[in-house]
Protein backbone atom coordinates (compact mmCIF):
# COMPACT_ATOMS: atom_id res chain seq x y z
CA UNK A 1 0.00 0.00 0.00
CA UNK A 2 1.56 3.21 -1.20
CA UNK A 3 2.11 6.06 1.17
CA UNK A 4 1.82 4.49 4.61
CA UNK A 5 4.31 3.10 7.10
CA UNK A 6 5.14 -0.61 6.90
CA UNK A 7 3.85 -1.42 10.39
CA UNK A 8 0.34 -0.78 9.12
CA UNK A 9 0.56 -3.02 6.07
CA UNK A 10 -0.59 -6.35 7.42
CA UNK A 11 -4.03 -5.09 8.42
CA UNK A 12 -4.41 -2.15 6.06
CA UNK A 13 -3.63 -4.14 2.92
CA UNK A 14 -5.79 -7.17 3.64
CA UNK A 15 -6.57 -7.23 -0.07
CA UNK A 16 -3.03 -8.39 -0.77
CA UNK A 17 -3.77 -11.77 0.79
CA UNK A 18 -7.17 -12.06 -0.83
CA UNK A 19 -9.17 -11.52 2.33
CA UNK A 20 -12.14 -9.22 2.79
CA UNK A 21 -11.71 -5.80 4.32
CA UNK A 22 -12.23 -5.40 8.03
CA UNK A 23 -15.87 -4.80 8.96
CA UNK A 24 -16.78 -1.35 10.14
CA UNK A 25 -19.49 -2.21 12.62
CA UNK A 26 -18.29 -1.41 16.14
CA UNK A 27 -18.23 -4.08 18.80
CA UNK A 28 -18.25 -3.66 22.58
CA UNK A 29 -14.47 -3.53 22.82
CA UNK A 30 -14.14 -0.90 20.10
CA UNK A 31 -16.85 1.24 21.68
CA UNK A 32 -14.98 1.14 24.97
CA UNK A 33 -11.75 2.04 23.18
CA UNK A 34 -13.29 5.05 21.44
CA UNK A 35 -14.77 6.23 24.73
CA UNK A 36 -11.30 6.10 26.26
CA UNK A 37 -9.99 8.11 23.31
CA UNK A 38 -12.63 10.77 23.82
CA UNK A 39 -11.67 11.05 27.47
CA UNK A 40 -7.92 11.33 26.82
CA UNK A 41 -7.75 13.30 23.56
CA UNK A 42 -9.03 16.60 24.88
CA UNK A 43 -11.74 16.73 22.22
CA UNK A 44 -15.30 15.60 22.01
CA UNK A 45 -16.17 14.09 18.63
CA UNK A 46 -18.21 17.16 17.68
CA UNK A 47 -15.38 19.51 18.70
CA UNK A 48 -12.91 17.44 16.72
CA UNK A 49 -15.03 17.77 13.58
CA UNK A 50 -14.79 21.55 14.01
CA UNK A 51 -11.01 21.16 14.11
CA UNK A 52 -11.06 19.12 10.88
CA UNK A 53 -13.19 21.76 9.17
CA UNK A 54 -10.67 24.41 10.16
CA UNK A 55 -7.74 22.39 8.84
CA UNK A 56 -9.55 21.85 5.57
CA UNK A 57 -10.23 25.60 5.16
CA UNK A 58 -6.60 26.45 5.82
CA UNK A 59 -5.57 24.05 3.07
CA UNK A 60 -7.99 25.44 0.52
CA UNK A 61 -10.83 22.93 0.51
CA UNK A 62 -14.02 24.50 -0.82
CA UNK A 63 -16.46 25.59 1.86
CA UNK A 64 -19.28 23.77 0.11
CA UNK A 65 -17.34 20.52 0.40
CA UNK A 66 -16.60 21.10 4.07
CA UNK A 67 -20.23 21.84 4.87
CA UNK A 68 -21.45 18.87 2.86
CA UNK A 69 -19.21 16.23 4.40
CA UNK A 70 -17.65 17.24 7.72
CA UNK A 71 -20.66 17.87 10.02
CA UNK A 72 -22.16 14.46 9.25
CA UNK A 73 -19.04 12.42 9.88
CA UNK A 74 -19.59 9.26 11.95
CA UNK A 75 -16.94 7.88 14.27
CA UNK A 76 -15.75 4.45 13.15
CA UNK A 77 -14.82 2.74 16.40
CA UNK A 78 -13.72 -0.39 14.59
CA UNK A 79 -10.82 1.35 12.81
CA UNK A 80 -9.78 2.92 16.14
CA UNK A 81 -9.64 -0.53 17.67
CA UNK A 82 -7.59 -1.87 14.75
CA UNK A 83 -5.18 1.06 15.01
CA UNK A 84 -4.93 0.68 18.78
CA UNK A 85 -4.14 -3.05 18.69
CA UNK A 86 -1.86 -3.23 15.62
CA UNK A 87 1.68 -3.29 17.02
CA UNK A 88 4.71 -2.63 14.85
CA UNK A 89 6.06 -6.06 15.70
CA UNK A 90 3.45 -7.63 13.43
CA UNK A 91 5.26 -6.23 10.40
CA UNK A 92 7.02 -8.96 8.44
CA UNK A 93 9.47 -6.37 7.17
CA UNK A 94 11.73 -6.45 10.21
CA UNK A 95 13.53 -9.36 11.82
CA UNK A 96 10.41 -11.43 12.48
CA UNK A 97 10.08 -14.88 10.93
CA UNK A 98 11.37 -16.41 7.71
CA UNK A 99 10.23 -15.85 4.14
CA UNK A 100 9.48 -19.30 2.71
CA UNK A 101 6.14 -19.93 4.53
CA UNK A 102 5.03 -16.40 3.63
CA UNK A 103 5.81 -16.97 -0.05
CA UNK A 104 3.86 -20.23 -0.04
CA UNK A 105 0.81 -18.45 1.36
CA UNK A 106 0.94 -15.38 -0.87
CA UNK A 107 2.55 -16.33 -4.18
CA UNK A 108 0.11 -19.12 -4.96
CA UNK A 109 -0.65 -20.94 -8.19
CA UNK A 110 -3.96 -19.07 -8.30
CA UNK A 111 -2.50 -15.57 -8.06
CA UNK A 112 0.16 -16.49 -10.63
CA UNK A 113 -2.43 -17.87 -13.07
CA UNK A 114 -4.70 -14.86 -12.70
CA UNK A 115 -1.72 -12.56 -13.08
CA UNK A 116 -0.73 -14.25 -16.33
CA UNK A 117 -4.30 -13.98 -17.63
CA UNK A 118 -4.48 -10.27 -16.80
CA UNK A 119 -1.01 -9.73 -18.25
CA UNK A 120 -2.11 -11.28 -21.54
CA UNK A 121 -5.36 -9.33 -21.58
CA UNK A 122 -3.60 -6.00 -21.05
CA UNK A 123 -0.40 -6.83 -22.92
CA UNK A 124 -0.50 -4.00 -25.48
CA UNK A 125 -1.42 -1.40 -22.88
CA UNK A 126 1.30 -2.68 -20.54
CA UNK A 127 3.89 -2.28 -23.29
CA UNK A 128 2.77 1.32 -23.78
CA UNK A 129 3.04 1.95 -20.04
CA UNK A 130 6.55 0.51 -20.02
CA UNK A 131 7.55 2.83 -22.87
CA UNK A 132 6.03 5.79 -21.00
CA UNK A 133 7.27 5.09 -17.47
CA UNK A 134 10.14 2.62 -17.89
CA UNK A 135 8.73 0.22 -15.29
CA UNK A 136 8.62 -3.55 -15.78
CA UNK A 137 4.99 -4.41 -16.71
CA UNK A 138 5.13 -7.66 -14.76
CA UNK A 139 5.98 -5.69 -11.61
CA UNK A 140 2.95 -3.45 -12.21
CA UNK A 141 0.77 -6.52 -12.54
CA UNK A 142 2.32 -8.10 -9.45
CA UNK A 143 1.74 -5.04 -7.25
CA UNK A 144 -1.86 -4.89 -8.46
CA UNK A 145 -2.25 -8.55 -7.57
CA UNK A 146 -0.65 -8.21 -4.14
CA UNK A 147 -2.58 -5.07 -3.23
CA UNK A 148 -6.09 -5.90 -4.40
CA UNK A 149 -6.05 -9.42 -5.88
CA UNK A 150 -6.26 -7.80 -9.34
CA UNK A 151 -8.99 -5.38 -8.36
CA UNK A 152 -11.32 -7.86 -6.70
CA UNK A 153 -10.70 -6.73 -3.10
CA UNK A 154 -10.23 -2.98 -2.80
CA UNK A 155 -11.88 -2.42 0.60
CA UNK A 156 -15.32 -1.18 1.59
CA UNK A 157 -14.56 1.15 4.51
CA UNK A 158 -15.74 4.75 4.11
CA UNK A 159 -12.53 6.79 3.94
CA UNK A 160 -13.82 10.05 5.41
CA UNK A 161 -15.22 8.34 8.50
CA UNK A 162 -12.14 6.13 8.89
CA UNK A 163 -9.52 8.85 8.45
CA UNK A 164 -11.29 11.30 10.72
CA UNK A 165 -11.68 8.59 13.38
CA UNK A 166 -8.01 7.65 13.15
CA UNK A 167 -7.06 11.30 13.46
CA UNK A 168 -9.32 11.59 16.49
CA UNK A 169 -7.62 8.60 18.12
CA UNK A 170 -4.38 10.53 17.83
CA UNK A 171 -1.55 7.99 17.61
CA UNK A 172 -0.79 9.19 14.07
CA UNK A 173 -2.92 12.32 14.22
CA UNK A 174 -0.92 14.55 11.90
CA UNK A 175 -0.69 11.87 9.25
CA UNK A 176 -4.35 10.91 9.28
CA UNK A 177 -5.56 14.51 9.43
CA UNK A 178 -3.47 15.23 6.35
CA UNK A 179 -4.96 12.23 4.57
CA UNK A 180 -8.48 13.31 5.57
CA UNK A 181 -7.95 16.75 4.04
CA UNK A 182 -6.49 15.12 0.93
CA UNK A 183 -9.64 13.01 0.62
CA UNK A 184 -11.74 16.18 0.73
CA UNK A 185 -9.52 17.64 -2.00
CA UNK A 186 -10.25 14.59 -4.14
CA UNK A 187 -13.94 15.37 -3.72
CA UNK A 188 -13.21 18.96 -4.74
CA UNK A 189 -11.67 17.54 -7.91
CA UNK A 190 -14.84 15.66 -8.75
CA UNK A 191 -14.34 12.24 -7.14
CA UNK A 192 -17.70 11.16 -5.67
CA UNK A 193 -17.66 10.31 -1.98
CA UNK A 194 -19.18 6.90 -2.63
CA UNK A 195 -16.00 5.97 -4.51
CA UNK A 196 -13.77 6.94 -1.58
CA UNK A 197 -13.75 3.53 0.05
CA UNK A 198 -10.85 1.30 0.88
CA UNK A 199 -8.86 -0.30 3.69
CA UNK A 200 -9.43 0.57 7.32
CA UNK A 201 -6.24 2.67 7.28
CA UNK A 202 -7.26 4.76 4.28
CA UNK A 203 -5.74 3.12 1.20
CA UNK A 204 -8.05 3.27 -1.80
CA UNK A 205 -8.54 2.18 -5.39
CA UNK A 206 -6.76 -0.40 -7.54
CA UNK A 207 -3.29 0.82 -6.46
CA UNK A 208 -4.32 1.17 -2.79
CA UNK A 209 -3.04 4.74 -2.67
CA UNK A 210 -3.46 6.92 0.37
CA UNK A 211 -5.47 10.05 -0.61
CA UNK A 212 -2.37 12.28 -0.64
CA UNK A 213 -0.67 9.88 -3.06
CA UNK A 214 -3.80 9.71 -5.22
CA UNK A 215 -3.76 13.50 -5.45
CA UNK A 216 -0.13 13.53 -6.54
CA UNK A 217 0.38 10.46 -8.71
CA UNK A 218 -2.83 8.98 -10.11
CA UNK A 219 -2.45 8.77 -13.87
CA UNK A 220 -4.54 8.36 -17.02
CA UNK A 221 -3.70 5.00 -18.54
CA UNK A 222 -6.23 4.77 -21.38
CA UNK A 223 -6.02 8.29 -22.81
CA UNK A 224 -9.53 9.44 -21.96
CA UNK A 225 -8.24 12.48 -20.05
CA UNK A 226 -9.26 11.28 -16.58
CA UNK A 227 -7.37 9.21 -14.01
CA UNK A 228 -9.92 6.89 -12.39
CA UNK A 229 -8.05 4.55 -10.03
CA UNK A 230 -11.32 3.14 -8.65
CA UNK A 231 -13.00 1.78 -11.79
CA UNK A 232 -10.45 1.83 -14.63
CA UNK A 233 -7.86 -0.93 -14.58
CA UNK A 234 -5.49 0.79 -17.00
CA UNK A 235 -5.60 3.99 -14.95
CA UNK A 236 -4.79 1.92 -11.89
CA UNK A 237 -1.82 0.27 -13.59
CA UNK A 238 -0.58 3.62 -14.97
CA UNK A 239 -0.80 5.09 -11.48
CA UNK A 240 1.31 2.27 -10.05
CA UNK A 241 3.83 2.91 -12.84
CA UNK A 242 3.87 6.63 -12.04
CA UNK A 243 4.51 5.83 -8.40
CA UNK A 244 7.35 3.43 -9.17
CA UNK A 245 9.03 5.89 -11.52
CA UNK A 246 8.69 8.59 -8.88
CA UNK A 247 10.30 6.17 -6.39
CA UNK A 248 13.38 5.84 -8.61
CA UNK A 249 12.74 2.75 -10.74
CA UNK A 250 15.57 2.19 -13.25
CA UNK A 251 14.44 0.87 -16.65
CA UNK A 252 15.69 -2.43 -18.03
CA UNK A 253 16.97 -3.63 -14.66
CA UNK A 254 15.60 -6.57 -12.66
CA UNK A 255 14.33 -6.01 -9.12
CA UNK A 256 16.74 -8.72 -8.01
CA UNK A 257 17.77 -12.30 -8.67
CA UNK A 258 17.75 -15.54 -6.70
CA UNK A 259 21.23 -16.76 -5.75
CA UNK A 260 23.09 -19.44 -3.83
CA UNK A 261 25.72 -18.40 -1.32
CA UNK A 262 28.91 -20.38 -0.67
CA UNK A 263 29.46 -22.15 2.61
CA UNK A 264 32.54 -20.01 3.32
CA UNK A 265 30.90 -16.64 2.73
CA UNK A 266 32.27 -14.10 5.23
CA UNK A 267 29.01 -12.48 6.33
CA UNK A 268 30.71 -10.18 8.79
CA UNK A 269 32.65 -8.56 5.95
CA UNK A 270 29.47 -7.70 4.04
CA UNK A 271 27.38 -6.30 6.89
CA UNK A 272 25.99 -2.87 6.09
CA UNK A 273 27.23 -0.22 8.52
CA UNK A 274 24.65 2.34 7.40
CA UNK A 275 21.43 3.02 9.32
CA UNK A 276 18.65 3.80 6.88
CA UNK A 277 16.65 6.94 7.70
CA UNK A 278 13.41 5.14 6.82
CA UNK A 279 12.40 1.60 7.81
CA UNK A 280 15.77 0.78 9.44
CA UNK A 281 14.62 -2.71 10.52
CA UNK A 282 13.82 -3.55 6.92
CA UNK A 283 17.14 -2.36 5.53
CA UNK A 284 19.07 -3.97 8.38
CA UNK A 285 18.47 -7.39 6.84
CA UNK A 286 20.35 -6.35 3.69
CA UNK A 287 24.11 -6.42 3.19
CA UNK A 288 26.27 -3.58 1.96
CA UNK A 289 26.17 -2.84 -1.76
CA UNK A 290 28.69 -4.50 -4.08
CA UNK A 291 28.88 -5.01 -7.83
CA UNK A 292 27.74 -8.27 -9.39
CA UNK A 293 31.37 -8.84 -10.34
CA UNK A 294 32.36 -8.61 -6.66
CA UNK A 295 29.57 -10.98 -5.60
CA UNK A 296 30.75 -13.52 -8.17
CA UNK A 297 34.28 -13.25 -6.82
CA UNK A 298 32.90 -14.16 -3.38
CA UNK A 299 31.28 -17.28 -4.79
CA UNK A 300 27.68 -16.02 -4.92
CA UNK A 301 26.02 -17.72 -7.90
CA UNK A 302 22.77 -16.83 -9.68
CA UNK A 303 19.92 -19.32 -9.89
CA UNK A 304 18.72 -18.59 -13.41
CA UNK A 305 19.19 -15.10 -14.81
CA UNK A 306 22.00 -12.84 -13.69
CA UNK A 307 22.81 -9.13 -13.42
CA UNK A 308 25.27 -7.02 -15.37
CA UNK A 309 28.75 -7.23 -13.89
CA UNK A 310 28.67 -3.52 -13.03
CA UNK A 311 25.22 -3.62 -11.41
CA UNK A 312 25.20 -2.73 -7.72
CA UNK A 313 23.31 -5.16 -5.50
CA UNK A 314 22.76 -6.01 -1.85
CA UNK A 315 22.38 -9.53 -0.49
CA UNK A 316 19.48 -10.69 1.64
CA UNK A 317 19.16 -14.18 3.13
CA UNK A 318 15.56 -14.19 4.40
CA UNK A 319 15.64 -17.88 5.37
CA UNK A 320 19.17 -17.84 6.73
CA UNK A 321 22.35 -19.45 5.34
CA UNK A 322 22.14 -22.47 3.01
CA UNK A 323 18.77 -21.43 1.57
CA UNK A 324 17.68 -19.33 -1.38
CA UNK A 325 19.01 -15.80 -1.09
CA UNK A 326 18.53 -12.74 -3.30
CA UNK A 327 20.76 -10.08 -4.76
CA UNK A 328 18.66 -6.92 -4.76
CA UNK A 329 19.11 -3.97 -7.11
CA UNK A 330 18.12 -0.36 -6.51
CA UNK A 331 14.75 -1.21 -8.06
CA UNK A 332 14.02 -3.31 -4.98
CA UNK A 333 14.20 -0.09 -2.98
CA UNK A 334 11.48 1.33 -5.24
CA UNK A 335 9.22 -1.58 -4.29
CA UNK A 336 10.05 -0.95 -0.63
CA UNK A 337 8.97 2.64 -1.15
CA UNK A 338 5.56 1.33 -2.15
CA UNK A 339 5.40 -0.82 0.96
CA UNK A 340 8.37 -0.99 3.30
CA UNK A 341 8.36 -4.71 4.06
CA UNK A 342 10.99 -7.17 2.83
CA UNK A 343 8.45 -9.97 2.68
CA UNK A 344 6.11 -7.82 0.60
CA UNK A 345 8.83 -6.58 -1.76
CA UNK A 346 10.35 -10.01 -2.38
CA UNK A 347 6.87 -11.43 -2.94
CA UNK A 348 6.18 -8.73 -5.53
CA UNK A 349 9.41 -9.61 -7.32
CA UNK A 350 8.87 -13.37 -7.19
CA UNK A 351 5.28 -13.02 -8.40
CA UNK A 352 6.35 -10.69 -11.22
CA UNK A 353 8.93 -13.20 -12.40
CA UNK A 354 6.35 -15.99 -12.29
CA UNK A 355 3.83 -13.91 -14.23
CA UNK A 356 6.43 -13.13 -16.90
CA UNK A 357 7.68 -16.77 -16.85
CA UNK A 358 11.27 -15.75 -16.14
Amino acid sequence: MAGISSWLWIAASAASVGSASAPTAPGPTSIAASAAVAQSSGYSWETYKTRLAGLARIQGVREATIQAYVPGLDMNSRVIELERTEPQAHSSGGVVGVLSPYLRRHVTSSIIARGRANYSEHYSALQRLEARYGVDPAVLMSIWGMETSYGTVTGSTDLLNALSSLGYYGRRRQMFEGEFVSALKLIDMGVPRYMLKGSWAGATGYPQFMPSVALRLRADGDGDGYADIWRNELDGLASIAAYMRDAGWKPNTPWGIAVRTPSNLNRYAIVSRITAPRCPQVYRRMSRWLTMREWRAMGVRPIGRSLRDSEMAALIEPDGPNATAYLLTTNYRSILDYNCSNFYAISVGVLADAIARR
